[in-house]
C-alpha cells in the first residue's frame, strides 16, 4: 500500500494580492500549518463525518399495526375457495404496512478533535501544493458590495471557479457582497471545514488569518473587467477541423435531394402520359359497321 502521507521540509509560499486583485510579492505561509502533509484516508473520513452530520434521518415507513383500517377479516376462514387472509393491512396487501422499512434515526459520526484538525491541515497543503491558495492583504469593505467582490475574482481569472473567501473574523459586508455570487462561499478562517476546502477549486485567504497582516498597499481605481457569464466549452468552440464533416454533410444532402427528385420525374411522366392517352382516344373517331346486305 503506497505511503499517503508526504512531508516537504522547504518552505511553502503563496501568491498575493489586495483587495482589488493588484499583484504583490510572494508570502511565505506559516510553516507549522503548511509543512505538506496531505493525509487522504483522515480527509477521507472528515468528509464522509461532514455530509453523515448533514442528514436529518426523518425517513420514516409504517408497519402493519400502524396503517388504519384492517380489524376486520376480509373473508371467512374456509368455504370461499380463496386464500385465507387475516388482515387488508397485512403486507402482502396494496395499501397494507411495510416490512423493514426505515425508521427516524440519527446519522451522525464522531470524528476526534485531533484528526479533524490533521484533515483540515492536509486539505490546506493540497491547496497550496496545486498553487490554488492566494492571500489578500485585507477585505475593508465598508458596505456590501457585490460587484467589487466580483471585479476581485475577474482579475484574478477566477470569476467561473468555485472560490472559497476566508476572512479574518466575521465580516458581515464581505459575506453578504459574495452571497449572491453562485460559485463563491465566503465565511470566517476559524470556520471552515475540510469539505469546504475540497469543494473549492481556489481558496484565498485574508492575510490576518494567517497571524501576520499585511500593510495596505495605496493603488489607483482600476478599470472594470467585464465578467462573461456563460463560458463555451472546449467541444462548443468551432475548430479549422469541423469544416469538413460540415461540407461532407451539405453534400450528402443534395445528394440526397436529387436523388429524390429523380424518383420523382418518372412517376410526373407517367402522370402526363395518361391524360395525353386519354385525349388521343376521344378525338380518334369510332369506326361505322359495315351495312348488312339485303335478300341474299
Amino acid at each position: 500500500m503506497p505511503d499517503t502521507k508526504n512531508t516537504e521540509a522547504k518552505n511553502v509560499d503563496a501568491a498575493a494580492y489586495t483587495a482589488q486583485g493588484t499583484s504583490r510579492d510572494r508570502v511565505a505561509l506559516p510553516a507549522e500549518m503548511f509543512d505538506g502533509t496531505v493525509n487522504l484516508p483522515v480527509m477521507h473520513q472528515a468528509v464522509k463525518a461532514f455530509l453523515a452530520n448533514q442528514r436529518q434521518g426523518n425517513a420514516s415507513t409504517k408497519t402493519r399495526g400502524e396503517v388504519i383500517g384492517g380489524n376486520q377479516k376480509p373473508w371467512k376462514q374456509k368455504g370461499t375457495g380463496r386464500a385465507r387472509q387475516g388482515s387488508i393491512r397485512a403486507p402482502n396487501w396494496v395499501g397494507g404496512g411495510t416490512v423493514f422499512g426505515p425508521r427516524p434515526r440519527k446519522y451522525t459520526e464522531i470524528v476526534p478533535k485531533q484528526v479533524r484538525a490533521l484533515a483540515r491541515k492536509s486539505a490546506f497543503n493540497a491547496r497550496a501544493r496545486e498553487g490554488a491558495l492566494y492571500i489578500i492583504d485585507a477585505f475593508d469593505y465598508d458596505a456590501p458590495k457585490t460587484s467589487r467582490l466580483q471585479q476581485l475574482l475577474a482579475r484574478l481569472e477566477l470569476a467561473h471557479r468555485k472560490v472559497l473567501i476566508l476572512t479574518d473574523g466575521v465580516k458581515p459586508n464581505v459575506f453578504l457582497s459574495g452571497r449572491n455570487l453562485p460559485l463563491a462561499h465566503v465565511m470566517p478562517f476559524s470556520d471552515v471545514s475540510t469539505y469546504n476546502i475540497l469543494w473549492s477549486d481556489v481558496v484565498l485567504i485574508e492575510s490576518g488569518a494567517l497571524g501576520e497582516a499585511m500593510a495596505p498597499m495605496k493603488e489607483k481605481q482600476h478599470a472594470k473587467v467585464k465578467v462573461v457569464r456563460y463560458v463555451a466549452r472546449d467541444t462548443d468552440a468551432p475548430s479549422a477541423h469541423d469544416d469538413a464533416p460540415k461540407s461532407k454533410a451539405k453534400k450528402k444532402k443534395t445528394a440526397v435531394k436529387h436523388k429524390a427528385a429523380a424518383k420523382k420525374a418518372p412517376a410526373k411522366k407517367a402522370a402526363a402520359k395518361k391524360p395525353a392517352a386519354k385525349a388521343a382516344a376521344k378525338k380518334a373517331p369510332a369506326k361505322k359497321a359495315a351495312p348488312k346486305k339485303k335478300g341474299k
